[in-house]
């Protein structure tokens, strides 16, 4: 085959376990909006830096230190970035798989999250609690991106593995994994309910 695909941008997408999600969901959304009760600072600090959503991420980011229910997600969650590290060939012989941040992300109608990534760590992701029909997805730019200089558009029936952003759907029960330097963002929410879910950042030592 005259042509190979070299250095892929891998993106890990499965549900967190094969049953009982619904149950779990019902119970860690109602988790997720009583913290914003009571989460006075993050509401403050999502105010100014989260329009119209909440956030936890400033405030109180490391939830599995905090609660039982988020401590039981953490220990799931990380089984499945040790697939993951794997997918990755990474090589974490004699070495520790640690979960360093957690936190909760509430967006209303309107609300949005713009592009960035997450420094100072090797994977991060997404647990979905609570996806309204019709909510935005989570959309990763290909990190060649300010590389590609004079080379003309991509054709509309491109493959995807060729287009320059792929989105993938949000999808309550299922935990999406990507390493930490992909640059994503969460498009405007356009439907009237709530989209749930939590955030989290994974380092090494």
């Amino acid at each position: 085959m005259p042509t190979r695909a070299w250095f892929p941008t891998l993106i890990y997408h499965e549900a967190l376990l094969k049953t009982g999600l619904e149950k779990f969901n019902t119970s860690l959304a109602d988790e997720c909006r009583n913290l914003r009760d009571y989460d006075a600072a993050g509401r403050r600090w999502s105010a100014k830096n989260y329009p119209g959503g909440y956030t936890s991420y400033a405030s109180l980011n490391q939830l599995h230190k905090f609660s039982s229910t988020f401590a039981g997600l953490e220990r799931r969650l990380t089984a499945h970035v040790r697939k993951f590290a794997a997918a990755l060939d990474l090589d974490l012989r004699g070495r520790t798989v640690t979960m360093t941040d957690f936190w909760v992300n509430i967006m209303p109608e309107h609300a949005a999250h713009s592009l960035h990534l997450h420094p100072l760590s090797f994977v991060s992701g997404t647990y979905y609690v609570v996806t309204p029909p019709g909510c935005a997805g989570l959309k990763f730019e290909d990190p060649r991106l300010s590389k590609f200089m004079a080379a003309p558009p991509k054709r509309p029936d491109a493959r995807p593995a060729n287009r320059p952003h792929i989105t993938y759907p949000a999808q309550a029960g299922h935990v999406i994994l990507f390493e930490s330097w992909l640059r994503h963002e969460v498009a405007a929410n356009r439907t009237q309910a709530e989209r749930i879910s939590v955030s989290f950042n994974y380092n090494w030592s």
